[in-house]
């Protein structure tokens, strides 16, 4: 998301207290490199304003002389409008009716590149949702962006944009050109087999500008910068990402090293990365590695869940993570401790997250089957991912726009249910998280066992000419998948309340269900207490202060006689 324009290094300390905060992640797998041969991309919209709801924006026929406001994404603000097309397609989240996925992450760069004429209207948001509605290919979608920031003028800051269809998966980073018109920009294909991945971090360095098939770039990406006095080599030499950002700790720790966690899974060689990421080595982290296996969907989702597990960067064990180890540090980041300034990690899976997805563009599957959205609302880690075909038309009660906002609680919103279910456990995490993975495990294997029985069904609904019942099919099945997790998440928001309040931890059997006595009494609950790491700093910062002197006490004058 937008981050106000202040530099990467800056907003990474100082994330979730100034608007927009620097946020969002984008993981990448290709074809190859997945189990079941889908071209994938990974997005979380981490804005602590943005509000949990599946966008959509049906396909339509425009009339000649025809306008399309222009509205910025991230704030509302009315920025003009531009001509619209004969016909635009239909759109679910970030994903049209021919499989092409665009996500997005934010990352500033030099402040000299920002806007100064006055006269830009595409800011990054509209740009992915109006290229959404104008093109069919990832090829196609960057010569769509590509050129409505040169008719219209980029009125954003430096962004990183996945771009897949069916085929292929591309990255594209683009920032403006400051008084003069228009952006520049850089975009490489990712070889196919390989993974990739981008966190407010430019990621595009030297790349050979004559492979037409693999790299797209504007006119005047190096000599913009030539003229700017910023670059003097040679092209072959030319880096995007350290010409136009300008990068220091805070920023490779809080946003490279993102994508090391999620590379580090699938890659053993990965691991000599933490070097670049902890800021104790100059060699940067490759745009792309290739797996040591195959990747699965599932896995996908989990790794929008990380909080750097098994590293040193690992959320649930230092002292901020309390007595119940939660993975979770409060805005702002920065704090300041004896004139030095610190600051928590920035793990994938974060409390302010609006809402999510996995988006799979399936190449042997037609387009209306084949483009998948597995969405989710608010935190990653506790969302269930609830899978849409690119081809609903009507969008369950459950995530649509007007079913609440973030000041507007609403009982059937998937978005505050969650959120309900999120907030308890960000008190008492290790002893709620794993009734939460039960529920939500239950969910979502439920939904990766049911797709491949309703890809076959809606195939043979495409393959027979039969689009309209293909539609209602994919609507009605959204509408009871997005009530379902809804309804099983409301029903654990109670039980989380139930089984932990007072401190106490009520016992359950092997299903979940809570335990009574023979006489139907509730049986005596457990204390969990606290950790022996809370009870040693307690007695590192009090002293004595609790100490219990037993029967060292001196005796109490009372006239009593023993």
């Amino acid at each position: 998301m937008k981050h106000n324009f202040l530099s990467a290094a800056v907003c990474v300390a100082l994330a979730g207290c100034s608007g927009q905060a620097l946020a969002c992640t984008n993981l990448i797998a290709t074809k190859g490199a997945m189990a079941d041969g889908s071209n994938v991309v990974t997005y979380a919209a981490d804005s602590h304003s943005l509000f949990g709801e599946l966008y959509h924006q049906p396909a339509a026929d425009h009339p000649k002389g025809a306008m399309r406001k222009v509205v910025e994404w991230d704030t509302g603000k009315p920025l003009g409008e531009i001509p619209e097309v004969p016909h635009t397609y239909n759109v679910v989240g970030n994903i049209n009716e021919h499989q092409l996925i665009i996500g997005e992450s934010t990352w500033g760069g030099r402040k000299e590149c920002m806007d100064t004429t006055g006269n830009s209207i595409i800011d990054y948001g509209s740009l992915i949702y109006i290229t959404l509605q104008r093109a069919k290919t990832a090829r196609e979608a960057i010569d769509v962006m590509a050129d409505l920031v040169s008719k219209y003028g980029y009125a954003s800051s430096g962004e990183s944009f996945s771009i897949a269809d069916k085929d292929e998966v591309w990255v594209m980073e683009m920032i403006g050109k400051g008084a003069e018109k228009g952006a520049v920009w850089i975009a490489v294909r990712i070889p196919d087999g390989a993974i990739s991945g981008h966190a407010n971090q430019p990621r595009i360095r030297q790349v050979d500008f004559k492979d037409k098939k693999n790299v797209k770039y504007s006119k005047d990406v190096v000599d913009f910068a030539r003229r700017k006095g910023w670059y003097t080599g040679k092209d072959k030499d030319f880096s995007f990402a350290d010409v136009y950002e300008q990068y220091d700790y805070g920023t490779l720790r809080g946003c490279d090293a993102r994508v090391w966690s999620f590379f580090r899974r699938f890659n053993k060689d990965a691991e000599k990365y933490f070097a670049w990421c902890n800021g104790e080595s100059t060699d940067p982290m490759p745009l792309y590695i290739f797996p040591d296996r195959k990747i699965t969907v599932t896995e996908m989702q989990e790794r929008m869940r990380d909080h750097f597990e098994d590293t040193p960067f690992d959320m649930h064990g230092d002292i901020g993570a309390g007595p119940n180890h939660v993975p979770y540090r409060w805005r702002p980041m920065d704090y300041t401790v004896d004139g030095k300034t610190y600051t928590h990690e920035r793990a994938i899976a974060t409390q302010q997250t609006g809402w999510s997805f996995v988006a799979q563009a399936r190449p042997d599957l037609p387009d209306p089957v084949g483009g998948l959205i597995w969405f989710g609302t608010d935190d990653a880690n506790t969302c269930v991912y609830m899978p849409f075909y690119c081809s609903i038309t009507e969008i369950p009660l459950e995530v649509r726009h007007g079913n609440g906002d973030m000041n507007t609680y609403s009982d059937t919103s998937n978005f505050w249910i969650n959120s309900r279910v999120a907030n308890q456990a960000y008190n008492r995490y290790d002893l709620m998280i794993p009734d939460i993975r039960k529920v939500q495990g239950e969910l979502e294997s439920s939904y990766q066992t049911l797709i491949p029985k309703t890809d076959k069904e809606l195939t043979a609904l495409y393959e027979a000419g039969n689009t309209a019942e293909l539609v209602r099919r994919a609507n009605a099945d959204a509408a009871r998948i997005s009530r379902e997790a809804t309804d099983r998440y409301r029903a654990l928001d109670r039980h989380l309340l139930v089984r932990f309040m007072d401190g106490n931890m009520k016992k359950v059997d092997d299903n979940g269900k809570f335990i009574y006595s023979e006489y139907g009494m509730p049986v005596y609950p457990d204390f969990p207490g606290y950790n022996q790491e809370y009870f040693e700093n307690i007695v590192k910062s009090t002293g004595d202060h609790f100490l219990d002197k037993g029967k060292d006490i001196a005796p109490i004058k009372s006239g009593m006689v023993k």
